[in-house]
C-alpha cells in the first residue's frame, strides 16, 4: 500500500480578500523528495505554514499519514520536522546546547543529539557558539533541530537560500540521503530550480496561487526538442508533413517538439531512405528551468 504522507485537497487561502492559494491539490507519498516550486510570492511558504498549522486556511482539507485530518488534533506534529524561512536558535548557545533544549522539551533520547550532529556534519563544531557559525553551518544546525525527533516528514522552505556553491552541495547531498538512510520523506520548496532538479523525484509547480503541474519529474522532462538540418530543407518539410509530423522552422533548422531518442532514429531513417542528406540530428534536453518558465510564462 502506498502511504500518503501529505494530501492537500482544494486548499484555498485569502489575505484581505486577495487569493493567495486558489483551490490547490497535491499528494506527497512516503519516500518522496517532493519539490514545491514557484517564484517568490507564489504561495509556497503559505502552503507549508498551513500544513504546520501556523496559519488558518479558508477552504479545503489537509490530511497526513494516510488520512489524519490536521484540523482534528495536533498529535501529527510530533512526527513532523520543519525549517521555515530561516533557522531559529539561540546565538549565544552552542550547537549542542541548542539541540539539548529541543531534546529535553520534546522528551527525546539524549543520543539523538549526537546522531543528528553527525548527520548534518557538525560534530566537530558541536561546542562552538552558534553566533560563530558560518551561514552554511547555521542552515545545517536548523536542519538538525528539525531532524532531532527523526520525523516521518521533513518540511524545508528554501533551505539553500544565501549559501555558496559548496554549502548548497552539502545541503543537497544531505537531503538526498534522508529517505533511504533514515526513512524520512522530504517536502522542499525552492525557486533555485537547478538545485531542485538534482535532488527531487516529484514536483509541483505553483504560480499565482495555482498548481500548474504536479507529477514525476521524469514525466515533466521527457519532452525534448529534435533539431534537424539537411541538404534540402524544402524536401525535408515535405517528407515530415507527409507522415503528419508537426514541426517548426528556425532558419535552416527544423524543430520537432516533444521528441524522443526512438523518434529521432525513425526520422533519420525516413529522411535517408528518401534520398535526403542529414547533416545534423540533435536531441536537446529541456532543463527544469526551461519547463518552469514555459509553464508559468507561456514561453
Amino acid at each position: 500500500m502506498i502511504n500518503k504522507i501529505i494530501q492537500v485537497s482544494n486548499l484555498t487561502k485569502k489575505f484581505d480578500q486577495k487569493i493567495v492559494l486558489n483551490d490547490i491539490s497535491f499528494t506527497v507519498e512516503e519516500g518522496d523528495i517532493y519539490g514545491f516550486l514557484g517564484r517568490n510570492g507564489s504561495g509556497k511558504s503559505t502552503t507549508m505554514k498551513a500544513i504546520l498549522k501556523l496559519l488558518n486556511f479558508d477552504a479545503g482539507t489537509i490530511e497526513v499519514f494516510n488520512g489524519t485530518n490536521i484540523q482534528d488534533n495536533d498529535e501529527y506534529l510530533k512526527q513532523v520536522g520543519s525549517l521555515i524561512e530561516e533557522p531559529a536558535f539561540y546565538l549565544n548557545l552552542t550547537g549542542y546546547e541548542n539541540l539539548k533544549i529541543v531534546q529535553k522539551l520534546s522528551e527525546l533520547p539524549v543520543e539523538n543529539i549526537d546522531r543528528v550532529l553527525s548527520i548534518v556534519g557538525l560534530t566537530e563544531s558541536a561546542h562552538k557558539l552558534a553566533k560563530k557559525y558560518s551561514l552554511g553551518m547555521k542552515q545545517r544546525l536548523g536542519i538538525a533541530l528539525a531532524l532531532i525527533k527523526f520525523p516521518k516528514i521533513l518540511i524545508l522552505d528554501e533551505p539553500t537560500n544565501g549559501l555558496d556553491p559548496e554549502g548548497v552541495r552539502e545541503i543537497r547531498d544531505l537531503i538526498k540521503s534522508l529517505p533511504k538512510k533514515y526513512g524520512i520523506t522530504v517536502f522542499i520548496s525552492s525557486h533555485i530550480l537547478s538545485e531542485i532538479e538534482k535532488m527531487v523525484n516529484k514536483v509541483a509547480i505553483l504560480d499565482h496561487g495555482e498548481i500548474k503541474f504536479e507529477g514525476d519529474i521524469k514525466t515533466l522532462e521527457q519532452g525534448k526538442n529534435l533539431t534537424i538540418m539537411t541538404n534540402n530543407t524544402s524536401a525535408t518539410e515535405g517528407v515530415l508533413a507527409s507522415r503528419n509530423y508537426k514541426f517548426d522552422k528556425e532558419a535552416d533548422n527544423i524543430i520537432i517538439n516533444g521528441s524522443s531518442p526512438e523518434m529521432a532514429i525513425v526520422i533519420n531513417k525516413l529522411l535517408v531512405d528518401s534520398g535526403i542528406g542529414v547533416s545534423e540530428l540533435h536531441l536537446a534536453h529541456h532543463s527544469l528551468e526551461d519547463i518552469f518558465l514555459s509553464i508559468t510564462k507561456g514561453v
